[in-house]
């Protein structure tokens, strides 16, 4: 009996202000095209059942769009596959906060689907296969306790939305809204068949038969962090997983992104003029294999202050802007080193900037807005802040001194 894994759809997701040909956000068209090619390939490899972890929907009053493509995918699966089980739970970014919302999740039942949302965690018994899988969604993961297999049952599967305790990378802290906390020894891998995690955007196996499947493109407020946690764990990217449950073989199978995510190489800024970072900047883009046209692209520039970033070619930076679907100018300004507290080695406490960097790009936010810009504005009104408070204290000093 094979399984497929799926988890954080994330339908829906906007970002970047551009628009398709029809109106649509770009970004979302992109989720939207990756997810059909998911299910072509799901229905390609035919398993008797499909689980999907959790986050269907970014936002859990998602776009028109979003809802009819969804409709029309899921609906796609099950005709195709009438004999698969297909079981769905909700999970942070579907669940409505208020108690008498309802889940969107729910308009899937229709179409055959096992939908499982709210605080209470269900099981689903199919006997004639042997197999029962306990669906916990959300909300009923928060507090829920050990997790415990159908005794009756000769395949049992774990469906979770949840991030384990103590398992955790930076890039899956900074999340628009924290999912359940969960201690793995609630989880005990060992007595379940397999255990289906959603929440964390970036595939990780964490026991043989347990493991993330991860995002299917990129739409988590941390792309960066998930790309670079890709790259450090020799990823092809992003992917879905199949198991066999008789034999537990697993086997993870690529998802292509709708568009290329690019980091350039880091540049050193500290002692240079705005015209050689332009220049190293216009080194580093003519590299990109096929240019970076409707890329996704981002170049880091250490140690440069304020002034000097200001300075960088903007015909350069506009160019840019406009040949990539997403062109984003990163320039963080020298920090001194501070010794750590207590007994620890020398260290370095997080800035102000940092620290307002990093709230904005985890703070929950209309999926209407440019998260890059809102940062952008965040950090430019506090330069500003620290011009006037600089311009005041100099005032004061001057007035002190005539008198």
């Amino acid at each position: 009996m094979r399984l497929v894994h799926l988890s954080d759809l994330h339908l829906g997701y906007r970002q970047y202000q551009r628009q398709t040909a029809t109106g649509i956000n770009q970004r979302e068209a992109d989720v939207a095209a990756v997810f059909r090619g998911v299910i072509d390939r799901v229905i390609a490899l035919a398993p008797d059942v499909v689980v999907i972890a959790g986050d269907v929907f970014h936002n859990v009053r998602p776009p028109n769009p979003a809802i009819l493509h969804a409709f029309a995918q899921f609906s796609r699966l099950t005709r195709a596959l009438p004999s698969a089980i297909v079981v769905m739970v909700a999970g942070n970014h579907d669940e409505p906060r208020s108690s008498d919302a309802g889940c969107i999740l729910s308009l899937f039942v229709e179409l055959g689907v096992h939908v499982v949302h709210g605080a209470a965690a269900r099981l689903l018994k199919f006997p004639e296969r042997s197999l029962s899988i306990l669906a916990v969604p959300d909300l009923a993961a928060r507090g829920h306790g050990r997790f415990v297999p159908d005794a009756e049952a000769r395949y049992n599967v774990l469906v979770l939305h949840g991030e384990l305790r103590g398992m955790y990378t930076e890039s899956a802290l900074s999340t628009e809204r924290a999912g359940a906390a969960i201690d793995p020894d609630d989880i005990r891998a060992s007595e379940w068949t397999y255990v289906a995690l959603g929440h964390h955007h970036v595939f990780r196996q964490l026991a043989s038969n347990m493991c993330y499947s991860g995002a299917c493109e990129y739409t988590s407020s941390n792309i960066w962090g998930e790309y670079a946690e890709e790259r450090a764990a020799h990823l092809p990217g992003k992917v879905f997983v199949e198991y066999h449950l008789a034999s537990g073989k697993r086997s993870v199978h690529p998802v292509r992104p709708a568009r290329a995510i690019v980091e350039l190489p880091t540049i050193e800024g500290r002692g240079r003029s705005p015209a050689e970072l332009a220049e190293e900047l216009r080194r580093h883009v003519a590299r990109v294999p096929n240019g970076i046209e409707g890329k996704i692209v981002r170049q880091v520039m250490l140690n440069v202050p304020r002034h000097v970033s200001r300075e960088v070619d903007f015909q350069l930076l506009r160019d840019l802007r406009r040949r990539a679907l997403h062109f984003e100018l990163d320039a963080r300004k020298p920090e001194a080193a501070r010794p750590s507290s207590g007994m620890a080695a020398p260290g370095r406490r997080p800035s102000l900037v940092e620290t307002v960097r990093e709230s904005l790009q985890a703070r929950p936010i209309p999926s209407d807005i440019d998260r890059a810009r809102l940062v952008e504005s965040g950090l430019t009104y506090l330069e500003e802040a620290d011009r006037r408070s600089i311009g005041s204290a100099a005032s004061a000093a001057a007035v002190g001194g005539e008198s």
